[in-house]
């Protein structure tokens, strides 16, 4: 009955907050976000099975309510990826104290947890998946969907400013018609990733989470991606449905790489008097500005290509643990 009810006000709560966009407030734009949060509280607090019974309340809910579009739209964009998100993070399979034998030792065994980094790269598959879904809305081709982006930044930038031509117009908006997929698969990771550490942050402060708090410095993702991202970077010079696909895949594993950029950065700055303020500078900088997350991508791209936290450690021993 607990689990029952724990679903139900997971659905409820996920539903009225993915709803609230159709109310136009700007506050409604970070409840929209927030969606997959109290999916992923069930998920890491109560189990993937209460989230996944409170994702089918709230999917059918909104579709009563609003109709198909809205039960889909939330069925693919954040009940999917909250359950199956939190399903991973609580994935763990026992290490044996003999690789012989089938039986584990005598004590509780170890439990290997699904890495970090794996989850990240599910993370970059369903913003990618969630952004190619949404422009295929606009068109099924190339052209027509960077056509009907066009006209909707034309819409949304109205009146042009004083000073600004109507050709100079067009022409930004035909820019941002270019940038606008990969920002989107962008925010699409940062929202998500960002879910579901606050819900793991929820969680471990309710003293639910089933799991340790993992070494987030240690963030490495699987060795196969970076030949991914290399086919992927290809195909964006293809053109066409392909290559905005492509782009829209480059920018969320380049997004997941920035992520272990940070990881990378924390290692590093483990031994400097400075370290709170260098990385709360970057943070800030990365947030406002921008720029320095290409920065990160690049740290990142680094470290999977030469090691340099696996040279750091060697040099200076492991890091401490990290705080649960």
């Amino acid at each position: 009955m607990m689990g029952l009810l724990t679903a139900l006000a997971a659905g409820l709560a996920s539903a009225t907050m993915f709803a609230s966009i159709a109310s136009g407030a700007l506050m409604s734009l970070v409840l929209f976000y927030l969606a997959p949060l109290p999916l992923m509280v069930a998920a890491l607090g109560f189990g993937s099975i209460t989230a996944l019974v409170g994702s089918i309340i709230a999917a059918l809910g909104l579709g009563v309510v609003f109709g198909f579009p809205y039960m889909a739209a939330f069925a693919l964009t954040v009940a999917l990826p909250a359950w199956w998100l939190g399903h991973l993070a609580l994935l763990a399979r026992p290490v044996y104290a003999d690789p012989q034998s089938p039986q584990p030792a005598a004590t509780a065994p170890v439990l290997d947890w699904y890495p970090v980094g794996r989850i990240l790269v599910w993370i970059a598959v369903f913003a990618s998946l969630t952004t190619i879904g949404a422009l295929m809305t606009l068109g099924t081709d190339g052209a027509t969907i960077t056509a009907g982006l066009r006209r909707g930044l034309m819409r949304i930038m109205g009146a042009r400013p004083d000073g600004m031509t109507s050709g100079d117009l067009e022409r930004v908006a035909d820019a941002l018609a270019v940038i606008a997929p990969a920002a989107a698969t962008v925010i699409a990771m940062m929202t998500l990733t960002f879910n579901l550490w606050l819900a793991a942050r929820v969680t471990v402060a309710s003293g639910r989470l089933n799991r340790p708090w993992p070494d987030l410095r240690a963030t490495t993702l699987p060795r196969t991606v970076l030949f991914a991202l290399i086919a992927v970077l290809v195909l964006c010079f293809t053109g066409g449905l392909v290559a905005l696909a492509a782009q829209i895949t480059s920018a969320a594993l380049l997004m997941a790489y920035g992520m272990t950029g940070f990881a990378v950065l924390h290692t590093l700055t483990q031994a400097y008097s400075g370290r709170a303020f260098v990385l709360g500078a970057t943070y800030a900088a990365t947030l406002f500005v921008g720029w320095p997350l290409i920065g990160m991508v690049g740290l990142g791209l680094a470290d999977a290509v030469f090691g340099i936290r696996q040279t750091y450690r060697m040099r200076r021993g492991p890091p401490a643990a990290p705080p649960a």
